[in-house]
C-alpha cells in the first residue's frame, strides 16, 4: 500500500512525498516521551527514539538500495556503508531539528496539520478529501490517525524551521560574478609527454644488479603448476540420435515457458555525462551542472547531439556520439531510466542527476515489446529439449564407465577390456592446454581444466560435466610451481629489468627537466612541447590526461608550473600553464537565476548543517549500541 501513496503523492518536497517517507518513517513515533521504554534505541534530550522507527526506516533504506542494484545488492555492501549507523544518525538529526522548531517558537496549529491532509491526493476520492478513505489507507499501513497526524505535524514544523533558518542564506552579486568567474574559467596548457620507454636502450645491465633485482622479484617468475592426464570423454554429439522429440512436447514446452518469448521493450538513447565524484565538493557540483545546462541549451538550439556527445561528454560511449544502444527496464539507474522511459522518439531531456553525475539524453528509438510465435521459436524449443534430453543418456553411459573403473580398481585395468578410448596428454598447464588435441577436445573447457588441476598424482576424479558432454579425469602425475633460477628466464628478466630500470631515469629526467623550465620560465625546445588550446573544466581535454586537467586548474593563480611531473602509468608529463582567462561566453539571465538558486541551496545546507551540529554537540544523547548489532 506505500507503493500505492507514493505513486498518488506529489513530488514536490514539502508535499506528500516528503509527508510520507520523511515521516512516516523518520518521525513515526519519535518525540513521544516513552520513559522508561526497554525497545528504546536511543535518546535525544529525554526524546525515545524505538527500536520500531529505526527498523522501519532500516528496511526501507535497503529497499530503496535494492531499487538501485536492480533487486540484488553486492555482498557485504550494508555492512561497508554503516547502513544501520546512517538511520540512526538520520533519526537522531530529525529529533534534534523537530526540538530545534519548538526552541525558535514554530508552532503548528491542528488546522494547518488538517489542511495539509486534506491537499494529499492519495487521501481523495472523486477529487475530495475522503474521511473513510483516509482512514482505511492508514489502518492497511498499520498507523493511528494520532501518529500518522502527529508526523504530519512534526514534518511541517521542520519545513517552517528550515525555511525561517533559509531566509538568513543569501549569496552576493560579486560571489556569483565569482563562480561565473570560476565556470567559465579557461587555461592554456604547454605539455610533454616524457616515456619511460625512451630510456630503455639507457639502462645498463650490471650482472649483480641484475641478479639483486630477480632475487626480490623471482616469484613472478615462478613456473605454473602442470598436470599429465588419461582421460575419457561421453560427448552429448554422439547420443543426439537416440532423442526423440514430437511436436506435443515442443507445443507444451513453448505453452509452459510463453514468458520467455515474450520480448520487453527496449530503448537506444544518446547522452552526454558530465562526471561527478562520489565526495566531489558542492561548488564543483554547481559547476558541472551549470556546463550541462550551457550544452543543453546548444542541442536545444539545434546543436548536433551526436558531435556535441563527442566535444563534451566524459563517458566512454563519446566516441560513439553517446550511443549507448538498446536497453531496457532495469539496466540502468532509475533516475536515467525513468528520464529515458518517459520521452518520445527524437526528445530530449532535461538535465539529469545520477551518482554518475549530469546527463542530458536523446532518446533515438523505440523498439515496442514483441512476442515470438510458435512457428518462430520452435527449432530452438527443440534444440533445447534435445539437450535436455541427451544428458540424462550421456550421464547414464557415462556413469557405467565409472563404476566399471571403480570395479575394475583403475584407469589402466578398466581401459584393458573397454573399447572406450582413453586419451593422454604430456605435462601442460591449466592456462596452456595442449594444442595438438583434436579440434572440440573437452580437455580446453573450462570445468574440464578446473577438475583436473584440482586433483593431486595419481587421483581420478569423479563425474565431469562440460558444456559438450561428461568426462573422467586421472592424473599420470603432477609437477609443482617453481621459483627458476635466473640463467633459465634470463632473457624476460633482463627485459622487465630494463622497463622497470628505464620508468627511473625517465622519473630522474622529468624531475631534472623540470626544475630547468621553472628557471627558464618555459619547457626545454628539445621536448618539442604541445599547446592544449584554451580548456574549461568539463568538456573536451584535446589529448591531455584528464587528471592533469584538474590539477591545472587548481594550480592556474598559483604559478606557472606543477611541484612535480604529472605520472600516468610509465609516462610523466610536464606543463606549463601559459594562460589563463575568463571565457568569452556569457551566461543569459536564466542561466544566472539557476546557478543563484544552486549557490543559495548550498549557503541554506550549510546553515542548516551548522544549526543541526551545535544542537547536537549541546544535546544529551544516549544510543543503545547493542540493539544495532
Amino acid at each position: 500500500m506505500l507503493n500505492i501513496i507514493r505513486k498518488n503523492a506529489q513530488s514536490i518536497v514539502v508535499q506528500a512525498i516528503v509527508v510520507i517517507i520523511a515521516i512516516v518513517f523518520i518521525f513515526w513515533g519519535v518525540g513521544s516521551n516513552m520513559k522508561d521504554n526497554p525497545n528504546a534505541l536511543a535518546v535525544v534530550n529525554g526524546k525515545e527514539i524505538s527500536y520500531r522507527d529505526f527498523q522501519q526506516n532500516y528496511e526501507r533504506a535497503i529497499e530503496g538500495y535494492k531499487q538501485q542494484f536492480g533487486g540484488q545488492m553486492p555482498e557485504k555492501f550494508l555492512e561497508s556503508i554503516g547502513l544501520k549507523e546512517q538511520v540512526l544518525n538520520q533519526l537522531i538529526q530529525s529529533e534534534l531539528l523537530r526540538q530545534g522548531a519548538e526552541k525558535m517558537g514554530v508552532s503548528i496549529s491542528k488546522e494547518a496539520t488538517q489542511r495539509k491532509i486534506r491537499e494529499m491526493e492519495v487521501f481523495n476520492q472523486g477529487g475530495r478529501f475522503d474521511l473513510a478513505h483516509y482512514k482505511a489507507v492508514l489502518e492497511q499501513n498499520r498507523l493511528s490517525t494520532t501518529t500518522f497526524e502527529t508526523g504530519i505535524r512534526n514534518d511541517l514544523l521542520m519545513n517552517r524551521a528550515v525555511e525561517a533558518l533559509g531566509a538568513f542564506a543569501a549569496v552576493s552579486d560579486e560571489e556569483i560574478n565569482n563562480w561565473l568567474e570560476y565556470i567559465d574559467q579557461e587555461i592554456n596548457i604547454a605539455y610533454a609527454a616524457i616515456k619511460s620507454e625512451t630510456y630503455e636502450s639507457q639502462v645498463k645491465v650490471a650482472e649483480g644488479d641484475l641478479q639483486a633485482w630477480f632475487d626480490a622479484a623471482k616469484q613472478n617468475y615462478k613456473t605454473p603448476p602442470q598436470s599429465k592426464l588419461r582421460y575419457l570423454v561421453f560427448p552429448f554429439a554422439d547420443d543426439l540420435k537416440q532423442v526423440v522429440v514430437n511436436e506435443d512436447a515442443v507445443q507444451s514446452y513453448y505453452q509452459e515457458h510463453a514468458d520467455a518469448y515474450v520480448s520487453p521493450e527496449q530503448r537506444r538513447a544518446r547522452h552526454i555525462l558530465f562526471k561527478v565524484a562520489e565526495d566531489e565538493a558542492a561548488e564543483s557540483r554547481a559547476a558541472k551542472k551549470a556546463a550541462a545546462e550551457k550544452v543543453l541549451a546548444q542541442v536545444k538550439a539545434g546543436g548536433d547531439f551526436a558531435a556535441l556527445a563527442r566535444q563534451f561528454s566524459e563517458d566512454a560511449s563519446k566516441d560513439k556520439g553517446g550511443d549507448l544502444g538498446f536497453f531496457g527496464r532495469g539496466q540502468m539507474v532509475a533516475s536515467f531510466e525513468n528520464s529515458v522511459f518517459a520521452l518520445k522518439a527524437g526528445e530530449v531531456s532535461g538535465v539529469i542527476e545520477t551518482p554518475f553525475g549530469y546527463h542530458i539524453v536523446k532518446l533515438e528509438e523505440i523498439r515496442p515489446a514483441a512476442t515470438r510465435s510458435f512457428a518462430e521459436a520452435s527449432a530452438s524449443i527443440r534444440k533445447e529439449l534435445e539437450e535436455q534430453g541427451v544428458k540424462a543418456i550421456t550421464f547414464k553411459k557415462a556413469s557405467t564407465a565409472y563404476e566399471d573403473i571403480i570395479r575394475a580398481g583403475s584407469l589402466a585395468k578398466f581401459s584393458e577390456k573397454s573399447p572406450i578410448p582413453v586419451g593422454q596428454t604430456d605435462f601442460f598447464a591449466q592456462n596452456n592446454p595442449p594444442a595438438q588435441l583434436p579440434k572440440g577436445s573437452m580437455v580446453s573447457d573450462p570445468a574440464f581444466l578446473q577438475a583436473a588441476f584440482g586433483l593431486r598424482k595419481g587421483e581420478l576424479s569423479s563425474l565431469v560435466e562440460t558444456a559438450t558432454g561428461y568426462a573422467i579425469i586421472f592424473v599420470d602425475d603432477a609437477k609443482e610451481s617453481v621459483a627458476p633460477e635466473l640463467a633459465a628466464v634470463r632473457q624476460r628478466a633482463e627485459a622487465d629489468f630494463k622497463k622497470e630500470k628505464s620508468v627511473e631515469l625517465a622519473r630522474a629526467a622529468a624531475e631534472s627537466m623540470l626544475q630547468q623550465a621553472k628557471e627558464a620560465q618555459r619547457l626545454p625546445s628539445a621536448l618539442e612541447p604541445k599547446e592544449s588550446g584554451y580548456l574549461k573544466r568539463s568538456g573536451p581535454a584535446n589529448g591531455i590526461p584528464e587528471e592533469m586537467r584538474r590539477e591545472a586548474f587548481a594550480l592556474a593563480g598559483q604559478g606557472a608550473f606543477p611541484g612535480k611531473p604529472f605520472t600516468v602509468g610509465k609516462v610523466f608529463y610536464l606543463y606549463q600553464i601559459i594562460d589563463s582567462r575568463r571565457g568569452a561566453t556569457e551566461m543569459d539571465a536564466n542561466k544566472r537565476r539557476n546557478l543563484e538558486q544552486q549557490l543559495l541551496a548550498v549557503r541554506k545546507n550549510s546553515l542548516m548543517a551548522e544549526w543541526v551540529g551545535q544542537m547536537r554537540k549541546e544535546a544529551s544523547i544516549w544510543t543503545n549500541a547493542k540493539m544495532l548489532q
